[in-house]
């Protein structure tokens, strides 16, 4: 856009005026003389030459005949950007909250339970697909994705359902359903090969709640990186939900929490640099593409698990 300098209060007449070599023309007439510097400020940025002189009405801006239709034009395409400046940006109506993301999340982890059984039932999928902490340093580095899949009992896998279901819609929210269900994985994943590193080799560990306290990692790192305009409910709902499920699975029996601070910092660190990286929301493409990852990155870690 043109930026236009205060000049200051001399008679337009010295100011503007311009040597000339054919008939003046008349390009508009401004009520003050201000505006009429203004102008022809844009005319002669414009490569112009002009003049102001007063008459009746006010100041007159004047051009070469020859020139007329480009000093028209020039001011305007002034006048436009001028009011594109002034123009109120476009309110932006909120997208529906992506609840049913994390609803659908749980349901997934419902389902592989009543499939892969209890621990107290000897299931089979415990053995390969425990976090034993020994074999994840030793290299088994999938059986750290394969844990987040495996709950002892009810009770475990209902809490961290609870958790998964109110903390991954604001992560969708920002980052999209693919991108959120990738951040997540690679949080829980992470957290699972810090806390191995940390505890006994015998040490085995299994639940998604390492995978939870990295969303609430996320979403503590989001309030650091903020993009765009979040909405009130992703500002407050998300963070206060985060508190409570922190008290809720830190404190259960037998709560790893070696496991649940690794993840919460796994995620803080992914969060912002997530953030950071991604100041818009990747496409639906990319959305599907990372999606498909997510599950495909969960099917090799079995896949590797069982063939053991």
């Amino acid at each position: 856009m043109i930026l236009i300098i205060a000049t200051v209060h001399r008679a337009p007449l010295e100011v503007h005026k311009a040597p000339l070599e054919s008939a003046m023309q008349l390009i508009r007439v401004a009520p003050t003389s201000s505006q009429a510097d203004e102008w022809a400020l844009v005319l002669t940025a414009a490569d112009i030459p002009n003049r102001v002189e007063p008459e009746e009405r006010g100041w007159a801006v004047l051009a070469a005949a020859d020139d007329a239709l480009r000093a028209y034009t020039a001011l305007a395409a002034y006048d436009e950007e001028r009011r594109d400046d002034t123009r109120p940006p476009p309110v932006a109506h909120d997208e529906p909250y992506p609840w049913m993301s994390g609803v659908a999340l749980a349901l997934l982890m419902l389902w592989f339970f009543s499939v892969s059984g209890t621990a107290a039932a000897r299931s089979p999928w415990f053995e390969p697909g425990s976090a034993i902490a020994g074999l994840i340093i030793a290299g088994e580095l999938w059986r750290a994705v394969t844990a987040l899949t495996l709950h002892v009992d009810v009770v475990h896998v209902a809490g961290n359902a609870v958790a998964v279901a109110v903390l991954l819609p604001p992560i969708v929210q920002r980052f999209g359903a693919g991108g959120a269900l990738w951040l997540l994985l690679l949080a829980g994943a992470i957290g699972n090969v810090l806390a191995a590193a940390a505890h006994d080799p015998l040490h085995r560990a299994v639940g998604a709640s390492t995978a939870a306290f990295g969303a609430i990692g996320i979403l503590v790192a989001l309030r650091i990186v903020p993009s765009g305009s979040p909405t009130r409910r992703t500002r407050w709902t998300a963070p206060v939900a985060g508190v409570l499920l922190l008290v809720m699975l830190g404190t259960a029996p037998n709560a790893d929490l070696t496991a649940h601070a690794f993840g919460l910092l796994a995620g803080i660190a992914i969060g912002f640099a997530a953030g950071v990286a991604l100041r818009r929301r990747p496409g639906a493409i990319v959305q599907w593409i990372l999606g498909a990852l997510a599950a495909l990155t969960v099917a090799g870690c079995w896949r590797l698990a069982l063939a053991k």
